[in-house]
């Protein structure tokens, strides 16, 4: 039975671009966390799996100087791009592991690796509920419950978040592991800002050393409280219940005074944390988010009413025809008159 363990990671994070390759200790996260997860005796394979947008070159070429091998699927149906992963690699028992835990303990999986092999389980992992740290994140499937899954999850969500299926139908095996003390509030994982400034710490604390335990970090939690809490107020698993809108938005108020230079299309304004923030198209009364949902927009629209509607065809005719002909030179336009 060949333990194939599949690393997800992508360049294309909302809150946070191109956070796997971000730097702490002198190399990437994405390579902090190979580094470790190498360690792991229970492993046969680890590979990379991302997608094809062309944004993941350079973290594809950088895997790959490591000696690891990597696969391209699918940008958002994740579930199929692990079944397609594991295919090409032959796997028969999964340790899915994403890129945004660079401080995954070896022998955490390990021991997850152990008690799923002599648990008879289709499914276990260590966050149903959680008490480790976030971001020590384990789960550990047949390939079996992954290809039923594949074929019977119907929702984006379960397709993007790959083993919701699994552990939600009702139709598999599962178990948890759990510590023996409650650590869930602790956030070792890399979202935001803070988290890679928390990472950066621990990893420079450690430093020469990359291989310390997830108890080494607990352990200088009473001297370093300060620094190792500066991310505590993000709330674990948040990106799974925010729209790509509100990731964006929360991005935007890191970058731009209140997010908008316009008091009127700030977020806050309508609907604080629910607010989808962006569009994407728009047409007559309707508009779609990021994410593709649609809305009847009955609210400020253009800062105005848009009596004619959006993406008129004779106004966005007229002003296709006007580009086509060129709207500025030294001359003046006969528009003005």
């Amino acid at each position: 039975m060949k333990v194939l363990a599949i690393v997800q990671a992508r360049m294309g994070s909302t809150r946070l671009p191109n956070k796997v390759m971000r730097e702490v200790g002198g190399i990437p996260l994405i390579e902090l966390l190979l580094t470790r997860l190498s360690q792991s005796t229970a492993i046969d394979q680890i590979v990379l799996a991302t997608s094809i947008d062309p944004k993941n070159i350079p973290l594809v070429q950088h895997v790959e100087s490591l000696g690891y091998q990597s696969f391209q699927g699918s940008e958002n149906d994740v579930l199929e791009r692990f079944v397609f992963a594991t295919q090409q690699f032959a796997g028969d028992i999964i340790i899915r592991i994403t890129g945004d835990c660079p401080l995954i303990d070896p022998q955490l999986v390990d021991e997850a690796i152990h008690k799923f092999k002599t648990g008879d389980v289709d499914y276990l992992c260590n966050t149903n509920p959680p008490t480790f740290p976030d971001g020590l994140d384990i789960e550990v499937f047949t390939f079996a419950a992954l290809q039923r899954a594949h074929n019977e999850a119907r929702t984006p969500s379960d397709r993007e978040h790959v083993t919701p299926y699994i552990r939600e139908s009702g139709h598999f095996s599962t178990l948890n592991v759990a510590s023996d003390q409650d650590f869930s509030n602790l956030r070792w994982t890399v979202d935001e800002d803070q988290d890679l400034e928390v990472v950066r710490f621990v990893v420079e604390h450690f430093a020469p050393n990359r291989l310390f335990s997830w108890k080494d970090v607990l352990r200088i939690y009473e001297t370093y409280s300060v620094e190792l809490n500066r991310n505590s107020a993000i709330g674990r698993n948040e990106g799974a219940t925010m729209g790509t809108g509100q990731k964006l938005w929360k991005r935007a108020k890191a970058v731009i005074p209140g997010g908008n230079m316009l008091l009127s299309k700030r977020a806050e304004m309508f609907l604080p944390d629910q607010w989808p923030a962006y569009f994407s198209k728009s047409k007559g009364c309707k508009v779609w988010d990021l994410d593709g949902n649609e809305y009847t927009d009955m609210s400020i629209m253009g800062i105005g009413t848009n009596i004619l509607g959006y993406g008129n065809d004779e106004v966005d005719d007229a002003v296709r025809k006007t580009v086509d002909a060129g709207n500025m030179s030294t001359l003046n336009c006969p528009e003005e008159v």
